[in-house]
């Protein structure tokens, strides 16, 4: 089997296809042009995430990025959604731990436009108190429903619990509590200490060439500046498990129960990510969910569904093996889990295995490259973990080089049966 055999490296993203600009107040932009294209998608981030953040606030930056396009000191709430809805563009903002993130996509002739009202957005919002109420209340009805739902609640727990004290273990959009104690002025003084251009990051991918994307770019955003903007604190450092922690969240009447069972991970610039994201796939993925979904799902239908996965952020990563089961299969649907992670960790993967999961990965790649908003996406990653613009055309030589020895080696550094968090919700623990 040649993974190779239908790829062509020259077609995807590449130094030679992609320019990369700073701007000089600080805005990177990357533009990669796609002829066949009459549309474009912008996408990117500013420094303004969560861990700016404090538990007291939980929540204040998702709250704050979510109401910058509430009005405009140029356009009303009404306004600018006209002004998009005229053109059948689309803009929208969210937020993360270390980012808030846009993006949006119109006709590659409303990419003016689209810029001018993600500028508007995120250098002058007036934050409209009735709007800012309102959206209060639809976060609070969020996170009531947050409540209720138990794959949520598991998710929530395993990440407070893997993450103690740290903002990798809080929950961006926040809590009852504290949303209800965030004022207007705490996210205007949000916007003015966080939102500025130092290490923004812009893509733009589609049907304009990147000398007419980067004029348009300075034009709408060029004169953005905040000199009060702050530099990201230094995160508490990531600890390593040292036993295994248990926890059930109750929610009565529920007929399904979730379960997250998992332990840190690389980084996604991490030499390990790669090799272990190889074996992840072998793990709890590769076609009916790989080992974990054949032994729980298949073979004991302990599980609707039963999948694992490998999150890398900057500081740290999770991997976690996710599994929704009826209530009364919840201790041993664990159980099975547990024993298929001893005996991935204790025996390791084959070179058949292996070699399916490379062709996986290099096959797949083109699909995801196919779309302006997939590129768009592709690029900005390379940017947020510093992979550089040649990792798409050297990711199969990458990927083919790893071994299954690698991939058992780098795994037995972070996935220790012995030391894991097992979190789950449901309405009762069995």
């Amino acid at each position: 089997m040649n993974p190779f055999a239908s790829i062509n490296i020259q077609s995807l993203p590449g130094p030679d296809d992609t320019r990369r600009v700073v701007l000089q107040n600080g805005i990177t932009v990357l533009v990669r042009p796609n002829p066949e294209s009459a549309s474009v998608v912008i996408s990117g981030y500013l420094q303004a995430g969560s861990l700016f953040e404090s538990d007291e606030k939980a929540g204040l930056a998702y709250f704050t990025a979510t109401a910058l396009m509430r009005g405009t000191a140029r356009r009303s709430f009404q306004e600018i959604f006209d002004a998009l809805e005229s053109a059948g563009a689309s803009l929208g903002l969210g937020c993360s731990v270390h980012t808030a993130s846009f993006g949006g996509r119109a006709l590659a002739e409303d990419l003016p436009l689209l810029l001018e009202l993600l500028a508007e957005s995120l250098c002058e919002p007036v934050f409209p108190a009735e709007y800012i109420e309102r959206m209060r209340a639809h976060i609070m009805t969020s996170l009531a429903i947050r409540a209720q739902d138990t794959a949520d609640m598991a998710s929530l727990t395993f990440d407070r619990l893997l993450f103690p004290g740290h903002p990798y273990g809080r929950a961006d959009e926040g809590y009852p509590e504290t949303i209800a104690a965030i004022t207007r002025d705490d996210i205007v003084a949000f916007h003015r200490r966080h939102y500025g251009p130092r290490q923004m990051v812009l893509v733009i991918t589609g049907g304009i060439s990147p000398d007419a994307a980067l004029e348009q770019v300075e034009k709408a955003l060029g004169s953005f500046a905040n000199p009060d903007q702050q530099l990201p604190p230094v995160l508490p450092e990531v600890k390593p498990l040292l036993k295994t922690i248990r926890q059930h969240v109750k929610i009565p009447g529920k007929s399904q129960a979730d379960l997250v069972i998992g332990s840190l991970g690389p980084r996604r610039n991490s030499d390990d990510y790669l090799p272990i994201s190889l074996g992840n796939n072998i793990l709890g993925q590769f076609g009916m969910m790989g080992r974990i979904g054949d032994v729980v799902r298949e073979q004991a239908g302990l599980a609707y569904y039963a999948s694992t996965s490998l999150n890398g952020w900057i500081e740290s990563g999770s991997w976690e093996v996710s599994a929704g089961v009826n209530p009364d299969n919840l201790t041993r649907a664990t159980d099975l889990i547990l024993q298929e992670l001893k005996h991935y960790i204790q025996d390791g993967i084959s070179l058949e295995e292996m070699q399916d999961s490379q062709a996986n990965f290099i096959g797949r790649l083109p699909l995801s490259l196919e779309s302006n908003s997939g590129v768009a996406n592709a690029l900005l990653n390379l940017e947020r973990f510093q992979l550089g613009l040649d990792y798409y055309r050297r990711y199969p030589g990458l990927v083919a080089a790893v071994t299954p020895e690698q991939a058992l080696e780098a795994s037995r550094r972070y996935l220790d049966p012995r030391h894991l968090v097992i979190a789950s919700a449901g309405s009762k623990k069995s």
